[in-house]
């Protein structure tokens, strides 16, 4: 398991979220949890009003979309298979990161 692998949803909002990525630094593998965020499908959310908190990504076919105020920690072995990697969306999503994080500006 690495930082931005993508796994299967195994819980009970599967249909709506079918993938979830692990955002957690590998600092942390020896935990045995992994701070994910949802993968929800795109035609579960409509219109995206602010792309860089919510950005888009194609896991195989399927468009979904990252919902970063769903983030979560979950035990490792609840994960379900990875099935690929945002690896090279990396910037992407640490700027959604950023977004629900950073102090907002007045």
């Amino acid at each position: 398991m690495a930082q931005f692998d993508v796994h299967r949803n195994l819980g009970q909002s599967r249909d709506s979220v079918p993938f979830v990525v692990i955002v957690q630094s590998s600092v942390f593998d020896d935990y045995r949890r992994r701070v994910v965020v949802p993968l929800v499908k795109k035609s579960h959310l409509g219109e995206v009003h602010h792309p860089r908190f919510n950005p888009m990504f194609t896991i195989g076919r399927l468009p979904v979309v990252l919902h970063p105020l769903e983030i979560v920690s979950v035990p490792a072995d609840r994960l379900g298979k990875c099935v690929g990697t945002l690896a090279k969306e990396s910037d992407r999503i640490i700027d959604a990161l950023d977004e629900l994080i950073t102090r907002a500006h007045d």
